[in-house]
């Protein structure tokens, strides 16, 4: 359904119910994305992204029911990602004159997606394109979260469309941040800004400066995923600047798979540990447990304490894919320690502590092994590493 942001802009995108996996199998959506497009009515007709090449048709619709596509003007492409210019053929296959404004690299990515002749227009940060009685301002964004992103935002209805930006993977059945549930927006915003944006943190805070040094007055922030932020839009600009300063809480995360439960039984003991000291931790068995859901506890904690079996002289295949992303996302602001069991050459609490070397995380406490399962002497020793690391997160 499409909806009335203020007169004469309209969100025309569509809401992806279904959707639970997102970038092929790597990032998890338990609640479902929406795929934001909007259609500025003014004198020229402007189309600011569009949607997921599968609901291409869905869009057309949508756009149809305001004015016939043909009359589309100008179509601006933020971000050249498929899940926001999947549409671009099928709109520009119905008004093939339109201009499609791109960010300085914008054109190299958009053409190398689809190949073909289109008019571009490449724009910098502070130039204008005007539609009649407003303009259409741009910010260059680069990394946030690739090369060619870049913002939109709209003079005289002061409405910021940053694309990637601000955004949410979350279906819901209304646009507007103040009609949904506020708990499970911020827990689908941080997840989103943990599991994209974490390496560009520093971008992210010069790029909000440099935002809010053009003074530009904002009542709306309609991103390209999620609800649009119209009850005090900038809400959400004081939360990314606040998660992108990683400041941690004192607390802890303990990452583990097992075998034959040698190495939960460490796990569990590490963490009456933590607890003795009065450090709230949680417990992740990373074989069943969700990999973005995990990331966005690890943004949030102090610690990250690992464990693995040794098998093959090294690691579980399922802790690897979680060490990688450690190391990928660039947290900043952690500790770490290691443990696990082994039966013969016991390689992996080493190789999780040269893992944590790589990520320059610090490791505060020695890590503990277990020759086959642990013994009593093994099981406090786990609960002194926790202990040692409670007392590093305090001291912190």
């Amino acid at each position: 359904m499409v909806t009335e942001l203020t007169k004469g802009v309209y969100w025309v995108g569509v809401v992806d119910w279904g959707l639970r996996k997102f970038h092929g199998h790597e990032l998890s959506t338990h609640r479902g994305s929406t795929y934001n497009s909007y259609l500025i009515v003014d004198e020229k007709i402007a189309l600011i992204d569009t949607v997921w090449g599968p609901f291409q048709n869905r869009l057309i619709e949508n756009i149809r029911e305001i004015v016939d596509p043909a009359k589309i003007d100008i179509v601006v492409a933020n971000h050249s990602e498929t899940d926001h210019s999947g549409g671009l053929p099928a709109v520009m296959g119905h008004t093939p004159n339109a201009t499609v404004v791109v960010s300085s690299r914008g054109e190299e990515s958009v053409e190398g997606h689809y190949h073909q002749p289109w008019k571009f227009q490449k724009v910098k940060t502070g130039e204008k394109i005007n539609i009649g009685q407003n303009d259409m301002v741009f910010v260059e964004a680069p990394m946030l979260h690739w090369p060619d992103s870049m913002f939109t935002y709209l003079t005289g209805k002061n409405i910021l469309m940053p694309n990637d930006a601000f955004g949410q993977h979350y279906a819901t059945a209304f646009r507007f941040n103040d009609q949904v549930n506020q708990e499970e927006l911020y827990e689908e915003a941080l997840k989103y800004y943990a599991n994209i944006l974490t390496p560009f943190s520093k971008l992210v805070l010069k790029k909000i400066e440099e935002v809010l040094a053009l003074k530009l007055p904002v009542e709306i922030i309609a991103p390209s995923h999620g609800v649009i932020w119209r009850k005090d839009p900038l809400q959400i600009v004081k939360k990314y600047q606040e998660w992108a300063a990683q400041v941690p809480q004192k607390s802890a995360v303990i990452l583990y798979d097992t075998m034959w439960e040698g190495t939960r039984r460490m796990a569990e003991a590490i963490g009456d540990g933590l607890a003795a000291e009065g450090i709230p931790f949680q417990l992740f068995h990373m074989a069943v447990s969700d990999r973005n859901d995990v990331i966005a506890e690890i943004f949030k904690t102090k610690a990250i304490i690992i464990g693995s079996p040794t098998l093959n002289q090294g690691i579980l295949a399922t802790i690897a894919p979680i060490l990688e992303d450690i190391r990928g996302l660039r947290f900043q602001n952690k500790i770490g320690a290691a443990f696990g069991t082994y039966g013969w050459s016991g390689e992996s609490v080493k190789l999780i502590e040269e893992h944590f070397s790589r990520c320059k995380i610090p490791v505060v406490a020695p890590g503990v092994r277990a020759k086959w399962q642990p013994k009593p002497a093994d099981l406090a020793e786990c609960a002194k590493l926790g202990r040692t690391v409670a007392a590093a997160v305090k001291a912190a």
